[in-house]
């Protein structure tokens, strides 16, 4: 049986966990809105700027769960606002090669950099090993997530 201090610690975490996913969102969307884009657009940005080599669009749709037809109206939006382009692979040209635009790109960095330096202050009483724990649940999360999301898309939908 599970301590009940334990078990009310765990059902505090999954109530703020359920709250910060949706303040996450949230923030996502209002930055989007700001932008001009799509929320999704602005997460694609985010991962590839997060990557060290520009992306194809069928890698995009991986990353991203989407068809490899939405992934590809995706980069055509995000085409269309300046903020990719699309280049062959010099190592295979069959392939195109999904690129960041580095001067449309630092808008979205300037605002997030501007933000990141409010969201930076909660952690600025945590010790070292403190943000040590808290970095490595994010990588624990992010890793389960994707886990999960793998599940989610091999299970039949609800009728």
């Amino acid at each position: 049986m599970t301590d009940p201090s334990r078990a009310r610690l765990y059902e505090e975490l999954a109530t703020e966990s359920r709250r910060y996913l949706a303040a996450y969102t949230l923030f996502n969307q209002a930055v989007a809105d700001h932008l001009g884009l799509h929320p999704t657009d602005v997460q694609c940005l985010s991962l590839l700027t997060a990557e060290p080599e520009p992306l194809t669009v069928k890698q995009i749709a991986g990353m991203t769960g989407l068809t490899t037809g939405s992934a590809t109206r995706l980069v055509d939006r995000l085409e269309r606002a300046g903020y990719v382009t699309r280049t062959p692979d010099r190592q295979d040209r069959r392939r195109v090669l999904v690129t960041p635009v580095p001067e449309r790109v630092a808008r979205v960095t300037a605002l997030w950099d501007d933000l990141g330096q409010t969201w930076q202050t909660i952690f600025d009483d945590n010790s070292e090993d403190e943000l040590k724990v808290i970095t490595r649940h994010m990588r624990r999360a992010n890793d389960l997530s994707r886990t999960q999301i793998e599940r989610l898309r091999t299970m039949p939908k609800p009728g």
